[in-house]
Formats: structure tokens, sequence, C-alpha cells
């Protein structure tokens, strides 16, 4: 078996790479694996990332990855996932990774788990021939291009209402469409009616529309609700089933608990981006989890406690 890595990052989207790319500067040894199954994969531009504000996800990817390989210390296998992560005696990390039909077993002394999270859109018909084009999960993200636009919301999630809150901020038009589910009491839907928003629980028959543009909904009753884009509330899962003897800690909703600077409760296992809590984030406050990691790991390794 070769030496172990210093580092071996899980993940590369924009925590996992930010981190690789300032390990890289500070002459740590790593290597990152990525399935390159990104959760934002539908989604045709992206937002808020300073310098980058409207580039394709796929190719802020492609440009992490070229900056990220030009550092010798660095090395990056796409493709490839982790199928298993386990610590020896010694306490470095063992991990089984590659292909299903090709698999190499590397080490490692410390772990960056940003593996990002999976998301289940609600069981609404044709949400995903919109998703990515006029339907989004992140208003912060879209919420610009749709605004003072007729909009929907679909979900079927405790924090429906909330949602619906935040995304009144951009149009004075939003119906929340929650599909049958009883997820909005009450109390939730006046308050909602204050700000002009609209809770409807009919169950939906289609949404209507072309080519990713959406133009309205239909409901099972006949009624047509006209909406030109809108927001979904997805549900997310970690999947951290590769790992094996190894149990960091998590909150109620399954996202990693860390110190704020990127340690878990496991020595050595350090996480970053959308995987932690408390959970899905701006590409841009990703990748800046990645980085503080990446200082943090390189402090911890040599025992100093400096804020640069």
């Amino acid at each position: 078996m070769s030496e172990p890595y210093d580092v071996l990052v899980i993940g590369g989207g924009p925590a996992g790479l930010s981190a690789a790319l300032n390990l890289g500067r500070s002459l740590v040894d790593v290597l990152v694996v990525d399935a390159d199954r990104p959760r934002n994969a539908a989604t045709v531009f992206s937002h808020g990332f300073l310098t980058r504000d409207g580039v394709p996800p796929s190719e802020l990817r492609k440009l992490a990855r070229e900056e990220v390989s030009a550092y010798s210390t660095v090395e990056v296998r796409t493709r490839q996932r982790v199928f298993s992560l386990r610590r020896d005696d010694r306490d470095v990390f063992v991990a089984e990774i590659g292909r299903s039909q090709a698999t190499e077993t590397v080490q490692a002394r410390a772990v960056l788990l940003a593996t990002g999270l999976r998301e289940t859109l609600p069981p609404v018909p044709d949400l995903l021939g919109f998703y990515g084009v006029t339907l989004f999960s992140c208003a912060a993200c879209d919420g610009w291009e749709l605004r003072g636009q007729p909009l929907a919301l679909f979900g079927q999630s405790d924090d429906l209402a909330d949602r619906a809150r935040l995304i009144s901020r951009w149009s004075d038009d939003l119906t929340v469409f929650t599909h049958g589910a009883e997820v909005i009491d009450a109390v939730a839907e006046a308050e909602l009616a204050t700000l002009g928003v609209t809770v409807e629980r009919e169950l939906i028959a289609d949404l209507v529309g072309e080519k990713g543009r959406l133009e309205s909904v239909r409901l099972v009753d006949g009624r047509v609700i006209a909406a030109s884009g809108g927001f979904t509330r997805p549900h997310w899962t970690l999947d951290l089933s590769f790992l094996f003897g190894i149990d960091p800690e998590r909150d109620v909703e399954g996202h990693l608990i860390t110190d704020g600077s990127g340690r878990t409760s496991i020595p050595g296992l350090y996480a970053a981006g959308d995987a932690t809590a408390p959970g899905p984030q701006q590409l841009i406050v990703a990748a800046g989890t990645g980085a503080r990691a990446a200082a943090v790991m390189v402090h911890d390794t040599i025992g100093v406690t400096t804020t640069h």
C-alpha cells in the first residue's frame, strides 16, 4: 500500500475543490475523489458567486478543477467514489475508492467530507421537466430572475410556510401548492394571506409549459393557476453509508455537526459544504466553508491556533 496522503477530500463540489485549492497552496498532499454527480446538475445557471454570477455550474466546476490541478500536490479523481472508509489501529484513514469494477485502497491522515446531499423532489407531476430552468430550490440563488412574476412554491415539508414568506420578497403573486399534504395550518395560512400569498391544497394534475418554461399549474379539480416560474422544497438526505466504524455526530436532520471550523466529533475527520448543518448552502458559502476547513486542517497538523 502506498504512503498515506495528508488529506483525502471526498466530494468535488465548491466546498471540496475550494478546500483542495487552499490545501494545495499550503503544500499539503491531497487526493480529491469526486463521483461527479452534483446536486445542481439540472441547473442551467448559478448565481451569487462573486466574479462568476450567471455561469453554468458545470463551467464553474471545470474552472475550479483546472485551477486545483495546477498544484502538484493535489490529485483529482473524477467519476470515482469512496466505497468504504475506516480507521486502522494507527488512526490512519483507509479508503476503498474507484469504480465498481476497478477499486484500490488508499490511506490518509485526515479526511474532509464534502459529499453534498442527495435531493428528492416532491411528488408533483412533471416537476422534474421544469426543474433547473424555471423552477428552483434556492430563493437567494434564483429569486432575482423571477422577480415580479406570478410564482409557485411546491412542497410538503413543515417549513413550507417559512419558505413562502421568504419567496414573497420577490413576488406579490405567489401560490403555495402542498399537493394534498397538510403542512400549513390555519394560523400560518392567515399570516401568509396578509402577504398576498395563497395556499392551495388541491392535488396537482400536471404542470403546463414547454421546454422547461412553466406557464401554469393544472389542478385535479380542473382549475388552472398561472405561474411563470417558482420554487420547490426538496427532501435532502446525507449518504454516509460508506463509513465503517466511524460515526460523526449529526443534527436532527442528519447533517454533520461541526465546531464552525469544519471539525466533526471524530478526530481527523472534517466536513464542509451542504453536508454540514444547517444543510444546503449557496455555492459561494459552501466554497467558503471548504476554505475555512482547509486552513484549520493545516493549523491542526502543526498545532497552531492563529487565525490565518
